[in-house]
């Protein structure tokens, strides 16, 4: 049994399929981790979403900003964005089936020495504190809770972590941090304008992972979310967000022995 872990999908079927020929997956034995953002801006979001859904226990998925923006348009309260490719998600005659098994997926897994999660974590939480919060999320999307949740989870604010928070602050902001972020200064304040690359961002900001002192460094944090960061391993980090979508390449690595497999992005993907 091998765990394969890749990046952002976003509707690269493709790309998707071929990789998982490149690596021979076999999902009665092997795993598939995915970091989330299965769907939108690329072509096949639907195509996408029954593939993974069909792994079943295979597959460990993430939910990432663009998998709660589906949700978000599908329950109405979010304007579909020019650049969306939702629609055959929202007309196909098993909408519903997808819609659900998306909204059970967890906002962070946790195995052994890894810890996935889409965006990253802020520079406070354990991976412990994180994965309970992460779970608070989980029991309200996946609940009765779950129109109320989606209807507010728009908005940047608050942009500070306190454990006094609570109600819909306390989850947007728990959900901001694990699938919108990418910057953030050194107190763990985050900053959504900036979404160049490590260097790019203006003074007094920090990519989340080099923050000193991170509370999370007992973990390999396995992420994605950052094109513009690209493919990155290093000591506590494994990014794989390559820019399929961009006209990159589809990244999976094989966590039990850290071997790389990347496959290109098609001709006709979005140039970067």
């Amino acid at each position: 049994m091998a765990i394969y872990a890749i990046g952002d999908i976003q509707g690269c079927i493709d790309e998707f399929r071929s990789l998982l020929d490149r690596v021979r997956f076999d999902p009665t034995g092997d795993r598939l981790w995915l970091v989330g953002d299965l769907v939108n801006r690329g072509p096949a979001s639907l195509e996408v979403l029954r593939l993974v859904r069909s792994f079943g226990e295979a597959a460990t998925v993430v939910l990432g900003n663009h998998d709660l923006y589906l949700l978000m348009v599908a329950s109405g309260f979010r304007k579909r964005g020019k650049d969306d490719t939702l629609a055959p998600v929202l007309e196909a005659p098993d909408r519903d089936g997808l819609l659900d098994w998306l909204a059970g997926r967890p906002l962070m897994h946790v195995e052994g020495g890894f810890a996935m999660v889409h965006a990253g974590l802020v520079p406070q939480w354990t991976v412990s504190a994180a994965r309970c919060l992460a779970a608070e999320v989980e029991a309200v999307l996946q609940g009765p809770g779950r129109t109320r949740f989606l209807e507010a989870l728009q908005g940047n604010r608050p942009d500070y972590w306190d454990d006094r928070l609570s109600g819909q602050d306390r989850l947007r902001f728990i959900v901001n941090a694990m699938t919108r972020m990418r910057f953030c200064d050194a107190a763990g304040r985050l900053d959504f304008r900036a979404k160049g690359p490590p260097g790019s961002a203006p003074n007094g900001l920090l990519p989340w992972f080099e923050v000193p002192g991170r509370a999370s460094r007992s973990h390999t944090i396995v992420c994605g979310h950052w094109s513009a960061l690209g493919f990155r391993r290093e000591q506590g980090l494994l990014a794989l967000d390559s820019g399929c979508l961009w006209g990159g390449s589809l990244t999976a690595v094989r966590l039990d022995d850290g071997q790389v497999f990347q496959e290109p992005a098609r001709k006709g993907r979005l140039a970067s």
